[in-house]
């Protein structure tokens, strides 16, 4: 019996729809470039590997413990980590994640566990001839997974980035708790897996890692709370109002202080290995999470990006906020016209659509206004340009230096009629 072309595709497609390496579901992955996408989108030279490490953080602060507000803990991380790598010809640069819909602590959306696709090779031999690369670190939103970005992770490993995503513990889709959790503990996450990459990436370990990063040459990215997170490991001190608000939920804790502006801990802390920060709609400014004072203390070049209707980190009094009292540090604020909170994650999956799922596992991920997939290319490019010309010493001014509405001129990098419904700030000290 003779099968035609297409009918056999077709077939094929029916017969594997639920297979993971399945045409369907491999024909579009996140991150995959539209039509439209802008220039820097596209991946780089690099194939790409992708490992995932458990540390922990010994005798840390447990403020969930019920036993006393000084015990201690053996605080996990489970990270994943993406990275330049070798593939070999028989291989596929494929992976499936395993990710959750639903929420450990809310019992109206209870957990539902799905897989997606994404263009790496799990544990492939790393590619070390251009190393060490520059570090990258990743922090989710409350709650997330290391898994929220990938169109991301997997697009920055591939420019020639060691990109490292942390699941924060009680911050997770599957162990979310208690808020306070949140908040004293991601900037110290940032700090502490920069330190483990420092380590394990020395020449003479013995860890794929070895030899594969420049911790000396860091940037931190977070998407909402992982922006709150990222901007204070870079030397935005919370208020005194933060340090009120966190001891109202952690039973009178003031362990916030040592994040504080002013504090001498916090000053400390403060780490020159980090040279640049991608805050996705950073949360906590509407809540005086930061003042002026605080938000003097950052000095290193971020790039801020928002929706102008967010309704979670707010926009004029929220993120916006933020980059204009930001007075020392070298700024940008990409803004999307008419999106809310969700410019950074991967786009919604197919398992959010199903019918008499919550709304909300589908506005986890979607904006009303907006493609995710489109939002993704448009995010892909601006970090690109932003962290390759601070890291890498490329010359991307030409994308970085535009009219600041992108309805008036057609902005570099841009096909043309594509550039519309943004707005890029820049504001040096």
């Amino acid at each position: 019996m003779k099968i035609y072309p297409l009918f056999s595709a077709l077939t094929a497609c029916f017969l594997l729809f639920f297979s993971p390496l399945s045409f369907c579901q491999t024909n579009f992955v996140n991150g995959d470039l539209l039509p439209d996408a802008p220039e820097l989108a596209a991946r780089g030279k690099y194939s790409v590997g992708v490992q995932m490490l458990k540390l922990v953080n010994n005798n840390q602060l447990n403020i969930l413990a019920k036993n006393g507000k000084d015990s201690l803990y053996d605080r996990p991380l489970t990270v994943e980590i993406w990275y330049p790598a070798v593939i070999p010809s028989n291989k596929q640069q494929l992976v499936e994640y395993d990710e959750v819909l639903g929420s450990s602590n809310d019992p109206k959306r209870p957990l539902k566990p799905f897989k997606f696709m994404g263009r790496a090779l799990r544990d492939a031999q790393a590619d070390k001839a251009d190393g060490p690369y520059p570090l990258l670190i990743v922090s989710h939103g409350y709650p997330g997974s290391r898994f929220l970005l990938t169109y991301l992770t997997e697009n920055l490993a591939s420019k020639g980035y060691i990109v490292v995503a942390i699941d924060h513990t009680e911050s997770t889709f599957r162990d979310a708790a208690n808020f306070a959790s949140t908040l004293l503990n991601r900037s110290l996450d940032d700090l502490f897996v920069l330190n483990e990459m420092s380590k394990l990436g020395q020449k003479e370990g013995k860890t794929f890692l070895s030899g594969l990063v420049n911790a000396d040459n860091t940037a931190l990215i977070g998407y909402s709370m992982g922006g709150y997170g990222a901007l204070n490991a870079a030397g935005a001190g919370y208020s005194a109002q933060a340090v009120k608000f966190f001891g109202q939920i952690s039973g009178g804790s003031k362990a916030l202080e040592k994040r504080m502006s002013g504090n001498e801990a916090f000053n400390a802390s403060l780490d020159k290995r980090i040279k640049a920060v991608v805050a996705f709609a950073p949360w906590g400014m509407e809540r005086g999470v930061w003042d002026a004072e605080g938000l003097k203390g950052l000095s290193i070049p971020t790039f801020f990006v928002a929706g102008s209707q967010d309704d979670v980190s707010g926009y004029e009094k929220g993120i916006k906020a933020i980059y204009n009292s930001a007075v020392n540090a070298d700024r940008y604020m990409l803004t999307y016209m008419n999106a809310r909170h969700n410019v950074a994650p991967n786009p919604p999956p197919t398992e959010a659509l199903a019918a008499g799922l919550p709304l909300d596992e589908y506005l986890r991920y979607a904006e009303p206004a907006w493609s995710e997939r489109r939002i993704n290319n448009i995010n892909q490019h601006f970090v690109t340009a932003f962290l390759g010309s601070l890291l890498k010493g490329l010359d991307y001014k030409k994308y970085l230096e535009l009219k600041e509405n992108s309805n008036e001129a057609t902005w570099a990098g841009f096909k043309p009629r594509t550039s519309v419904g943004l707005e890029l700030r820049h504001t040096k000290p």
